[in-house]
C-alpha cells in the first residue's frame, strides 16, 4: 500500500508542488492522475520512489517510511518500483533484449556488467517480458528501428523484468499517436490486471484515464481535489480539476 500523510513539497524557488496531500492506494490499483500542467502530477508520483523529495508529511510504501531511506536500503526499495518515462529512456543503437537486460544491472558483479556478461536465465527471462508486451520478435531489433509504441513497449519491458510490485508512468503516451497509445493503454492495464501490480500514470489525455483507470485522482496548484472511482467521474469533476469551480470530494480510498 502506498500512502500520503499530509504530505507537501515546496521546491527552492518558492513553488508548490504539493500542499496537504493524503491518499491511500491499495496494491493492484490502476490510478490515472489528471491536472493542467504543473499541476503537480509528476511531483506526485515521483515521490513515491523519491526522485524528489517531500518537505513535509509522511510517506509509506508497504510499511515503509520512505523519507527514512538512505544508501543500499533506498536502492533495494527502488527495485521494487518500476519507472516509466515520455521519452522511453532507452539505448537506441542497441537491441530491445539488451535494453531489458539492462534492469539486471544493480544486482550484478562489475565485471558481468562491464562484459555484458548476462546468463541463460537472465535472458529467458528478458524475452518473457518482451513476450508480455507483445514484441518478442523484435527482441534483436535496434531500438532506433523501432516505432514509438514498441520502443514504449521495450521500456515496460524492462521494468517487468526487474518484478516490480509498483508501476508509475509520467506521461507514457504522450508521444505516441492516438491508436499507440491505445495500444499501449491496453498493455498497462493487462499487466494490472494479470500481475496484480499497482500502476499510478500521469496523463494528459482524460479520455485514456477514464477508458483504463480505475480510479481518478485530480490535482490542481499541488492540491488534490478529486479522489474516486473513474465511473464517478463528471463533467462537474472535470471543471473542478481543469477550471477550478468547486465540487465535492468523491472520496476515495
Amino acid at each position: 500500500m502506498i500512502e500520503f500523510k499530509h504530505v507537501s513539497k515546496t521546491y527552492p524557488n518558492g513553488t508548490k508542488g504539493l500542499i496537504d496531500v493524503n491518499l491511500k492506494i491499495q496494491q493492484g490499483e490502476f490510478v490515472g492522475i489528471i491536472g493542467l500542467s504543473g499541476a503537480g502530477k509528476s511531483t506526485l508520483i515521483r515521490t513515491i520512489n523519491r526522485m524528489i523529495d517531500i518537505t513535509d508529511g509522511q510517506l509509506i510504501v508497504d510499511d515503509t517510511d520512505v523519507s527514512k531511506l538512505s544508501g543500499a536500503s533506498l536502492r533495494k526499495f527502488r527495485r521494487k518500483i518500476g519507472m516509466i518515462f515520455q521519452s522511453f529512456n532507452l539505448v537506441t543503437r542497441t537491441t530491445a533484449i539488451k535494453n531489458v537486460l539492462t534492469s539486471n544491472v544493480p544486482d550484478m558483479p562489475f565485471f558481468k556488467v562491464l562484459f555484458g556478461l548476462f546468463s541463460k536465465e537472465q535472458k529467458l527471462k528478458a524475452l518473457d517480458a518482451l513476450d508480455k508486451v507483445g514484441i518478442l520478435d523484435k527482441a534483436y531489433t535496434r531500438c532506433d528501428q523501432l516505432s514509438g509504441g514498441q520502443q514504449q513497449r521495450v521500456a515496460l519491458a524492462r521494468t517487468l523484468n526487474q518484478n516490480p510490485t509498483i508501476i508509475l508512468a509520467d506521461e507514457p503516451v504522450a508521444a505516441l499517436d492516438p491508436v499507440t497509445a491505445h495500444q499501449v493503454m491496453s498493455d498497462f492495464k493487462r499487466i494490472n490486471t494479470e500481475m496484480n501490480i499497482s500502476i499510478l500514470i500521469n496523463i494528459h489525455h482524460v479520455d485514456l484515464a477514464l477508458s483504463y483507470a480505475d480510479r481518478i485522482i485530480g490535482i490542481r496548484a499541488g492540491e488534490i481535489v478529486y479522489d474516486g472511482p473513474t465511473s464517478k467521474v463528471t463533467q462537474e469533476v472535470l471543471d473542478s480539476i481543469y477550471n477550478g469551480s468547486a465540487v465535492p470530494q468523491a472520496g476515495g480510498n
